[in-house]
């Protein structure tokens, strides 16, 4: 995998009202993709219009990031919802960016589901075709970012049923299950903290295309994109270091 073709990914435009989340600020300048709230499990419409803003002046892709509405539990809380509520959902959220982008001349090109929604869309196929189905039915062709695991030929068969492009990502900042998914924030180590883990993690996977599991298990896996979530502690010397890695020959 060569170097320039591995994005950068961020989850961003978290605080909400008076309450300041993440390093926005100093961490925009080194990422290729900004994953934005919505105002469903953060974010509100000043932040988002700032980091709109913010993208902009660093040339950098902006994804919509819509979650379960779910501010209390920052949208890590599963919900039952409808195929018809998820579809809502998603759409409002993707809308509501979308128009303050295009008030600053841009818009949105991808989305990735935050927290519970994400990660129930690669546990429920239901849950999957409906945000599928958000994606297809809006005007703008954006492409749905998941999990890459080693059922990739899956889910890119029910995208493509709803002419969905679908963006692989992998996590540099998350520990792996050896069946391939994250392994639970309630869980020990759970979360990568160290420079050097979070760059074995991928250098591991450019140049073998597999990251390592809890156990020891090599796994490959196809990439697109790499996310470090801007919450973690050291985001900011995590992803310097990631850039470095990845924008220098």
């Amino acid at each position: 995998m060569k170097k320039n073709q591995l994005k950068l990914n961020c989850d961003m435009g978290e605080s909400y009202g008076v309450y300041t989340m993440g390093m926005d600020n100093d961490i925009m300048p080194y990422i290729d993709m900004a994953n934005l709230a919505c105002g469903f499990h953060a974010g509100d419409p000043l932040t988002m219009h700032a980091s709109i803003i913010r993208a902009k002046k660093h040339k950098i892709e902006i994804g919509a990031h819509p979650a379960y509405p779910d501010l209390v539990g920052f949208g890590r809380r599963e919900m039952k919802c409808s195929t018809e509520e998820i579809v809502a959902i998603v759409l409002y959220q993707c809308g509501a960016l979308d128009g303050l982008c295009r008030s600053e001349g841009v818009s949105v090109s991808y989305l990735k589901p935050h927290g519970a929604l994400y990660n129930m869309m690669m546990k429920d196929m239901e849950v999957f075709k409906a945000i599928c189905k958000a994606v297809s039915m809006y005007e703008t062709d954006i492409k749905l970012m998941i999990l890459s695991t080693s059922e990739n030929h899956t889910f890119k068969y029910i995208a493509q049923k709803y002419k969905v492009d679908l963006l692989y990502e992998v996590f540099a900042d998350r520990a792996y299950t050896d069946e391939g998914y994250l392994l639970e924030r309630s869980q020990k180590n759970a979360v990568f903290t160290r420079k050097e883990e979070v760059l074995q993690r991928a250098v591991l996977l450019l140049e073998k295309g597999c990251i390592k599991t809890i156990t020891g298990r090599y796994i490959e896996l196809e990439a697109d994109t790499l996310c470090v979530h801007s919450d973690t502690t050291n985001a900011l010397e995590l992803i310097k270091s990631l850039h470095t890695l990845l924008h220098t020959s």
